[in-house]
């Protein structure tokens, strides 16, 4: 009954105060008393008066319609379309909901009320903006003239508890003895890239991989809005970059924060996602003894990776493209790429080690590779092969792993 619902909403909000702050307490007495006479008039059942109190309160305090969809621990997406298009991501498929905002108005107030919280803004002049909810979900606005059809608001969900790389294994993302691998790999100092495609689960697997990272090590995440949640790590220092204000000043650039970073005594440096000019920082920090670091990019596949390095690099800096080859080959350990597949499942299809230089050319050798073999009952069916033993092997000995079968 959305129009009762609108009728109730309303009538509450003649009887509030505003001049002074009125409780969620007050809200909610107000809004039974209005369910009580109406429900009555409108002979609903208890149920039917629940869902509408609950309803009405959401949308004066809350984020009105979202507020389901995020109790719902199975929605891992909230694509809305304007205010009465509203999609869903549950198990890996896209879904219709059946939630609509009342009016485009309501919806914008929901979106100025995230990004208000933030202490962002939002509007035509500036119609794009990032951000995140309480519970860190991802949060992206665009709003008219850069969208065409009102109000676009995105929500990209993560998981209350952080997953591991045993629930990884789990859910088939990658067998035990490639879990293995990476855990000596990371314990031992290697510098990973975590390569993948949108929605390919970047940030839940480089989240993994800090579990492995030693208890004593002093590490500092840096991404565009703080996501990673570090497993295990004692000695954090979480650090977001800021888009600029409405003057135009005031940005702090990942590259900023990779750079003073350095400033800081890490042992580690993990940045979420590099997107741009930033990749020259984490190039040099490599190589320059901030060993172990690990970080993310969209990509193809690991081949694909060092050409998108190469053009981020560029992005910051003119360099011969052999020197950023050079860079990339003494800096960079290993790539691990993943794909999403037909079946919506999340894999990891490579895992190469960055063994030099040759012509010219990075050169990868492919130490684990998935290869499917068909389908079965509507899933992707294949395996994962091993292809050849890790080459540079110094690093392991050096930790104490000399002798791992990897």
């Amino acid at each position: 009954m959305p129009e009762l619902r609108e009728e109730i909403r309303r009538r509450v909000l003649e009887q509030v105060d505003l001049t002074r702050d009125v409780s969620d307490e007050e809200i909610l007495r107000l809004i039974r008393q209005e369910v009580i006479g109406q429900g009555n008039a409108y002979a609903l059942a208890l149920e039917e008066r629940i869902a509408i109190q609950r309803d009405v309160f959401n949308s004066l305090r809350k984020l009105d319609v979202l507020e389901d969809l995020l109790s719902d621990d199975e929605v891992t997406e909230i694509m809305v379309n304007g205010a009465d298009a509203i999609f869903v991501e549950k198990h890996g498929r896209i879904e219709r909901s059946d939630k609509r905002f009342s009016s485009d108005e309501k919806l914008y107030d929901v979106i100025q009320q995230i990004v208000a919280a933030n202490n962002r803004v939002v509007n035509e002049m500036t119609p794009i903006v990032d951000c995140r909810l309480e519970d860190g979900s991802r949060v992206n606005v665009v709003l008219p003239p850069a969208s065409v059809e009102g109000s676009i608001l995105s929500i990209r969900r993560f998981p209350k508890e952080p997953m591991r790389m045993k629930d990884l294994v789990a859910i088939g993302s990658l067998s035990m003895e490639m879990a293995e691998c990476l855990r000596l790999l990371v314990a031992g100092g290697y510098t990973i890239f975590v390569s993948g495609g949108t929605g390919s689960g970047k940030t839940t697997f480089l989240n993994a991989l800090t579990e492995f990272v030693p208890e004593d090590e002093r590490v500092i995440t840096i991404e565009d809005s703080a996501e990673l949640q570090p497993i295990g790590v004692a000695n954090l220092v979480r650090l977001e970059a800021r888009d600029a204000n409405l003057e135009g000043k005031l940005r702090i650039s990942i590259r900023d924060l990779v750079r003073t970073s350095l400033r800081m005594r890490p042992d580690r440096i993990i940045v979420g996602e590099c997107r741009g000019e930033e990749a020259l920082e984490v190039l040099t920090a490599s190589n320059t003894g901030h060993e172990g670091s690990l970080s993310s990019a969209h990509a193809n596949s690991c081949r694909d990776m060092i050409a998108r390095l190469e053009t981020m690099v560029l992005m910051g800096m003119e360099l011969p493209v052999a020197a950023i080859r050079a860079q990339i080959a003494s800096g960079i350990d290993l790539f691990v790429h993943l794909g999403r597949l037909k079946d919506k499942s999340r894999k990891v299809l490579e895992i190469a080690e960055v063994i030099g230089i040759k012509q010219g050319e990075v050169q990868l050798q492919t130490l684990y590779e998935f290869v499917q073999t068909g389908e079965e009952d509507g899933k992707v069916a294949g395996r994962w092969e091993k292809r050849n033993k890790l080459t540079h092997r110094r690093k392991l000995e050096m930790a104490g792993y000399g002798n791992a079968g990897i």
